[in-house]
């Protein structure tokens, strides 16, 4: 019997998705087909009408639209709708284009070829296993063998720069499928020109030089481990069709590239909100009690639900936000994490902790509340098909995976889905679930105070700022691209654009953080203003700020900082941006709130008689 494909086995399944498809008309409903479980053939259906009835991306969307060239020597169109359905998935409107067979690397150099004429803002490099070992023979030396590596990446890197140039595009690069069978066996490595082993080196190669050029990887060669390599690729189809991905695997190709290009938007999930009884341990701890619960040594039952915690306490640490939402009164809900020995993760590991009778739909509204999120942040576990399918009906904007029956595959599914796919990491990642509970201390002791100053004033705050710089390039560019509210334009950026703007010293860039009482918030704002030709007034482009510090002054002090780089550059006048959208309503008024006049759709700030609003935060340079 061949193996059974990778399968999106964490959406759930919708048995009349037909009748569903006829009738759709709109992008929610596309939508939500989307997040239905189908296979290759029901992925190209749905396709099919799905560009018939939006060829292109509704003004409605707040995501940007994708433009996905996928440039590979082998035969990749039975890939790209599944890619566009990936994208779709996770409202995005994608549109892909592959040049003819074999024919990119000339497209490439060629302006006037159809790949520059679509014009892609984002470009997948898919190199075919059989192309990459050409020319490596089993009695190569290991000294030629890095030579070997060494000039296929100085090509690829060629390549990567010649699209940047050309586009100003993102770059995603497919790792080299194992595709070959071994040599030596168990002790491959011990023959260097094996076009397998060859294979290995060159992937471990291939990621360092992808992540010092900035470049996102799309890891096949980790799912051929996960699933077998027969799963993703058929020596006979290659032979026929140079498919060297098994059309089967289409839908998890897709989604795969899927979730790079919405973690590139900033799109990908912030937050874990769980269940307990039956989730993080077995049982019922409001009936069972402390010692009835399966949890821990002892049981391979109780083994599991600790493994799945840690996974999650492991998420928690890589910067992903833990919350729990539990039907179940607190006293009994906080007993596990306070005195059960074999609980892994601990009160202080949840960003927000909520558990009452109230239904769950209501209950996670209050968690991207009080987090200052979206629901579409949100990923719920919930072992309760009832409760998730309520969710889902209630809250279609959070993601919901369908749960195994064993709870030992609770932590693979929820990594197999993706949710919280990531381009970038920064050090203030891991200290996420921290500036969440510290945010939440605030939020007692201003409702302590008696009044609004001697709240700000007992916050001791202290902002640092500085123009952009090579060391804080990453987390600018994570934060541009992941804040949808308070986000006057929601334009988003590329590592590219920033490296710019960090050379042009007749821009205007600002980099925020801010430290209080509590601890620090980290980088909270970014501003980008650049002169409007021949004149000498600063067009605002970009300015975002974390949602988590508004209402202390932050805004005002942020102005304070603007107007001053802009003075110093020799500005005459700041001139304010706001593109309204379906998320960003927070942020209507911003500009007429800090003293702008209305002019068209701009807003004017003179700076000629510019005198600084009072706050309460002591601004100085950020330390070097």
């Amino acid at each position: 019997m061949p193996p059974l494909p990778p399968e999106l086995y964490w959406l759930p399944r919708q048995l009349d998705w037909r009748d569903w498809l006829t009738s759709a008309i709109s992008w929610d409903q596309f939508h939500a087909l989307a997040l239905v479980r189908l296979d290759a053939i029901g992925i190209r259906s749905l396709d099919k009408r799905f560009r018939a009835v939006f060829p292109n991306p509704p003004v409605s969307l707040v995501t940007r639209p994708v433009r996905l060239a996928v440039l590979s020597s082998s035969t990749v169109e039975h890939l790209l709708p599944a890619i566009r359905i990936a994208g779709l998935r996770r409202d995005l409107h994608v549109t892909t284009f592959a040049p003819d067979y074999g024919q990119y690397a000339r497209d490439l150099m060629d302006s006037a070829s159809a790949l520059h004429a679509f014009a892609p803002n984002t470009v997948l490099f898919a190199l075919d296993a059989p192309r990459v070992v050409a020319n490596i023979a089993p009695d190569m030396g290991a000294t030629d063998i890095v030579a070997r590596i060494n000039a296929i990446l100085d090509d690829l890197a060629t390549q990567w720069d010649q699209a940047q140039r050309a586009f100003r595009c993102q770059i995603i690069q497919q790792t080299v499928l194992p595709v070959f069978p071994p040599l030596m066996g168990s002790n491959e490595h011990w023959l260097p020109g094996s076009r397998l082993a060859f294979v290995h080196r060159f992937n471990e190669a291939l990621r360092s030089r992808a992540d010092a050029a900035g470049v996102a990887l799309l890891s096949l060669d980790i799912c051929a481990v996960t699933h077998g390599l027969a799963a993703w690729h058929d020596p006979a189809l290659w032979h026929k069709a140079k498919q060297e991905v098994h059309p089967l695997a289409a839908p998890y190709y897709g989604d795969l590239v899927g979730r790079l290009l919405s973690a590139m938007q900033g799109r990908s999930a912030k937050a874990l909100v769980f269940d307990l009884d039956n989730t993080l341990w077995g049982g019922v701890i409001g009936d069972d009690g402390l010692s009835g619960i399966v949890l821990g040594q002892g049981s391979a039952l109780g083994e599991a639900y600790a493994s799945f915690q840690h996974y999650v306490c492991d998420l928690g640490r890589r910067g992903i936000i833990l919350a729990v939402c539990s039907k179940n009164d607190e006293s009994n809900a906080l007993e596990p994490f306070e005195k059960h020995p074999d609980m892994v993760l601990k009160r202080g590991d949840i960003g927000c902790f909520v558990a009452n009778w109230a239904d769950k739909a209501t209950n996670l509204r209050a968690i991207a509340e009080t987090l200052n999120i979206g629901l579409e942040s949100l990923v719920f576990v919930d072992d309760n098909p009832a409760e998730r399918a309520i969710v889902r009906r209630e809250l279609p904007m959070v993601a919901v995976p369908e749960l195994p029956e064993d709870p030992a595959l609770y932590a693979a599914t929820v990594a197999d889905a993706g949710y919280f796919e990531s381009v970038r990491l920064t050090q203030e990642d891991f200290k996420r679930t921290e500036q969440y509970q510290a945010n939440a201390r605030r939020g007692s002791l201003k409702a302590a105070a008696t009044n609004l100053e001697s709240y700000l004033r007992s916050l001791e705050m202290r902002a640092f700022w500085s123009r952009f710089d090579r060391f804080g390039q990453a987390r600018i560019v994570q934060l541009i691209n992941k804040t949808n509210q308070f986000n006057l334009t929601t334009r988003r950026v590329t590592d590219e654009e920033i490296a710019a703007l960090i050379d042009d010293d007749q821009a205007l860039t600002l980099q925020i953080r801010l430290i209080d009482t509590f601890g620090d918030n980290g980088v909270i704002a970014i501003v980008i203003g650049l002169f409007e030709s021949g004149t000498k007034d600063i067009r605002l482009d970009i300015w975002v700020m974390s949602c988590r510090v508004l209402g202390r002054g932050v805004e005002e002090e942020t102005l304070n900082l603007i107007a001053n780089q802009a003075i110093a550059l020799g500005a005459a006048r700041l001139i304010g941006i706001y593109k309204p959208t379906a998320k960003n309503g927070m942020v209507a008024d911003h500009y007429k709130r800090l003293g702008f006049q209305p002019d068209g759709d701009r807003w004017i700030l003179p700076l000629g008689n510019w005198a600084r609003r009072a706050t309460f935060i002591n601004s100085s340079a950020m330390p070097s």
